[in-house]
């Protein structure tokens, strides 16, 4: 697999895109992946859920689940405000 970042962060963003964002979108909440870095995805999340601390690191959770299945190369996701 390719460690360029800008194809990396591609990757992730089209896993995210495909295979999380209808779900969470059912929740009213949308993200934005802005870079991946030395393994880490970082993302913003917006919506009415995302108050919540227990909604939050549920939805990091599935998302880092979903992300190792498709793209071992990321270790965790990082959520910036």
């Amino acid at each position: 697999m390719s460690t360029d970042p800008i194809e990396l962060k591609s990757r992730v963003a089209r896993v995210l895109n495909e295979k999380v964002r209808p779900a969470l979108a059912m929740d009213g909440i949308q993200f934005e992946v802005l870079d991946v870095v030395n393994r880490i995805a970082r993302l913003r999340l917006q919506g009415s859920c995302t108050g919540c601390p227990g909604t939050i690191m549920a939805v990091i959770m599935g998302i880092e689940q979903e992300l190792r299945k498709h793209e071992p190369e990321i270790e965790y996701v990082e959520v910036v405000g």
